[in-house]
């Protein structure tokens, strides 16, 4: 069963959610899996891609935007709407709806920060995932 997890940028934080899931994704790289990152919006998935070539210094996570990546040898591929590629480990959904295919996922990220209509999106992710059973955990992140 697909594992969820809730990273939630406190009030404090100086990053924004596209700043916490660069780095979720390097972690995730960095421990061998493959990653899918579900935006809102292709001009959402460009921002994705110009910021994992530059959030942090010395950086490397090899990725793509899904209509140009080679998903056999890609481990990080970009995409919005209904696409996903079948072979990811890790689902990191930027979007404020359950995608309807997060449960081909071994875990789900689900990135939430401070603005209100993101965090009230998250809850009701968070309660669609907990009504069905779905193991959960939170991470709040400073």
């Amino acid at each position: 069963m697909t594992q969820v997890d809730f990273y939630i940028l406190k009030e404090q934080a100086k990053a924004n959610r596209y700043m916490l899931a660069c780095r979720l994704v390097e972690k995730i790289y960095h421990q061998g899996r493959r990653v899918f990152i579900h935006t809102v919006s292709n001009e959402e998935a460009r921002h994705m891609d110009r910021l994992l070539w530059t959030f942090r210094q010395g950086s490397f996570v090899p990725h793509a935007q899904l209509q140009d990546a080679n998903s056999a040898v890609t481990p990080v591929i970009i995409g919005c709407g209904g696409d996903a590629v079948e072979e990811s480990d890790v689902l990191i959904n930027l979007t404020t709806d359950v995608p309807n295919f997060f449960s081909r996922f071994e875990r789900v990220a689900e990135v939430i920060d401070k603005e209100p209509e993101l965090k009230t999106a998250g809850r009701e992710r968070f309660r669609f995932y907990r009504d069905r059973g779905y193991p959960l955990n939170t991470h709040e992140i400073s």
